[in-house]
């Protein structure tokens, strides 16, 4: 339940050069979100609840962007961003001031960009969150210690690549990570692909976030590798928006893992969304996630989830919106047990990253909220 925010203002200024021979243009933009809501939850560790949210429909946060002219095309660039909580004020990551992004590089208009730096994957720029973000196209998946090379449109298609470096004296290899992503618009149809390969998940210092925690997932917390695959299609007609998602997620074990066979996580979804004015938008989406059996799980865990979300833009800064969505799970999982080992449990629902920690006790679970989003 989230979207990506837009940098709506910027402060420009002229820099002088060293001992005036010459003269660079720089910019600094800060920019950020502030969205809190109210919430309803049908159930809650066996309870509903009635509370407030923060990062619903865009995560909560601020940040500075800056970019200096170097002639020729050419930019130097950087990017700090960094998550809080609205609602209290806290950082969004304990002892990381920057914990979203931080990186610098160069931008050229003709050659690309590379960039080096704290930053998401290029996979994150595939769409649709699944149940308990097990795909990792909401917020969770982010590399350290990485270089990411993004090209410039050329006839509609764009890819980017990203090595997340290890630094393990002696293996260049051991605790990498490496993305890519492929796009390409041709008039109304635009499709994408991405593909995420990690390694040394417990230990891996390039490996900024990665998500294993929700009741989908956490009995593969202990898993040595992970690879993540996903597509996606859109078709745009005026105001309508038509797209289709599928995603193949792999869980593989090691020596220290809790379980022994490969787990395998299929999720397909599909989304639409209308512009009736200028103001108001709506959108509705359906995905349907299945695992594999594996690690003696003979029913595979289901998961169905409908979506709903409306928007009403006061201003280009400043939109109310309201959220439901409803997911239904059946078969089984395996599951982190409270003796520090894994267990085959009956799949409890979980609507996205938001209830990852309070999940419900059941097979169902539904989540409303109405809030305000403001950008600067």
């Amino acid at each position: 339940m989230r979207t990506r925010a837009g940098i709506l203002t910027s402060i420009s200024c002229a820099i002088a050069a060293f001992c005036g021979t010459a003269s660079a243009q720089s910019s600094v933009t800060l920019y950020g979100v502030v969205d809190n809501a109210f919430a309803y939850v049908d159930d809650q560790r066996g309870h509903s609840n009635v509370y407030m949210s923060q990062g619903n429909l865009q995560a909560s946060k601020f940040g500075l962007l800056g970019a200096e002219n170097l002639g020729g095309g050419t930019k130097a660039i950087f990017r700090l961003e960094s998550g809080c909580n609205s609602l209290t004020g806290a950082r969004s990551s304990a002892g990381v001031i920057f914990n979203r992004q931080a990186y610098a590089g160069l931008s050229n208009d003709r050659y690309g960009t590379l960039t080096l730096g704290r930053q998401y994957t290029p996979y994150f720029s595939m769409v649709g969150a699944h149940p308990g973000d097990v795909d990792a196209l909401d917020t969770t998946l982010r590399f350290n210690n990485s270089v990411t090379y993004a090209s410039p449109v050329i006839a509609g298609l764009a890819f980017s690549a990203q090595y997340g470096l290890g630094g393990v004296p002696g293996s260049i290899a051991s605790g990498s990570n490496f993305s890519t992503a492929l796009r390409y618009d041709y008039q109304p149809v635009s499709v994408a692909a991405g593909y995420v390969r990690l390694k040394d998940i417990a230990t891996s210092p390039s490996l900024g976030t990665f998500a294993i925690n929700s009741p989908v997932n956490n009995g593969y917390a202990s898993a040595q590798s992970a690879q993540l695959i996903a597509a996606t299609a859109r078709y745009t007609y005026k105001d309508l928006m038509l797209g289709l998602n599928y995603s193949n997620v792999q869980y593989g074990p090691g020596p220290r893992s809790l379980f022994t066979d490969e787990a395998v996580f299929n999720s397909y979804g599909a989304i639409a969304t209308y512009r009736f004015t200028p103001a108001v938008t709506v959108a509705a989406g359906y995905s349907y996630t299945r695992t594999s059996k594996s690690n003696g799980v003979s029913d595979p865990a289901q998961y169905h989830q409908i979506s709903f979300e409306e928007t009403y833009s006061l201003s280009a800064r400043t939109t109310f919106y309201a959220l439901q969505a409803h997911q239904r799970a059946r078969g089984q999982s395996l599951i982190a047990s409270g003796a520090g080992g894994t267990a085959i449990a009956n799949a409890v629902a979980v609507v996205g990253d938001s209830q990852n920690a309070t999940p419900f006790s059941g097979p169902s679970q539904f989540v409303a909220m109405v809030g305000i989003r403001h950008a600067f």
